[in-house]
């Protein structure tokens, strides 16, 4: 990916701090340390098996399919799940972790008899990916970052990995590796922001997806799969 570089920004900072009658900052603003901090305790000190049992009830809520499997059997239970979602073509982001887990050659060699469009996202295809993520069926991704509380899924967008994976197919599958599952959001921007810290260069873009599509903003009637993939299921992988 190509870093920019920035021109004039003391230069900017201090002509917009003159025009609001403010001082230039010269040094860091230490983060205040709040008295009261209520959203570290929740689920504070439950077991990876209590923080899965959460996120596998808020499936049921979110209206999102939850399978449980051993990184062996990761390869058919994607399958399985794939032909009940009505088949290709399939979209994946280009992820290392599809041949760590043993999917590279399902997701290629191995859908002979229905003969399934497999769909890699290329950094040199450009927007061409997002068609191709338009008129596939399923789109299919590892998360970045669990959150059992909620239901929700981590994505980083990066070349390799655009967002449309999960936007814009009918369908779309989560692996959750079982190591990414944290309670809630508290400890997914504490994780974030520990990459800042050392220095990582974070995505531009970090979604949050909960289960399919929905929206309650019409008389507060929910409606699910209004503005993108109209049927999700989570694949958790015993990885630890």
């Amino acid at each position: 990916m190509m870093q920019g570089t920035i021109q004039n920004r003391e230069a900017f900072l201090n002509r917009l701090a003159g025009r609001l009658g403010r001082d230039t900052i010269k040094e860091t603003i230490d983060r205040p340390v709040w008295k009261h901090q209520p959203q570290h305790e929740v689920m504070k000190g439950a077991s990876m098996e209590e923080l899965i049992t959460v996120l596998q009830e808020h499936c049921v809520r979110i209206h999102t399919d939850f399978y449980r499997t051993k990184a062996g059997d990761l390869p058919k239970i994607v399958r399985e799940v794939v032909r009940d979602f009505g088949g290709g073509p399939v979209i994946t982001a280009k992820d290392a972790r599809f041949g760590e887990f043993g999917l590279s050659q399902l997701l290629t060699e191995e859908w002979p008899a229905e003969q399934m469009e497999v769909i890699e996202w290329n950094p040199e295809l450009a927007k061409e990916n997002i068609k191709l993520a338009e008129r596939s069926n399923v789109g299919i991704v590892f998360s970045e970052i669990t959150l059992a509380e909620s239901g929700t899924v981590v994505l980083f967008s990066s070349d390799e990995k655009g967002r449309s994976v999960s936007l814009l197919p009918q369908t779309f599958i989560a692996i959750i590796p079982k190591s990414t599952i944290v309670p809630r959001m508290t400890q997914a921007a504490r994780q974030i922001q520990a990459k800042l810290i050392k220095g990582e260069v974070l995505p531009s873009c970090i979604n949050f997806v909960t289960g399919p599509s929905n929206s309650a903003d019409i008389e507060m009637n929910l409606v699910v799969g209004v503005h993108g993939p109209v049927k999700a299921a989570y694949i958790l992988v015993d990885d630890m």
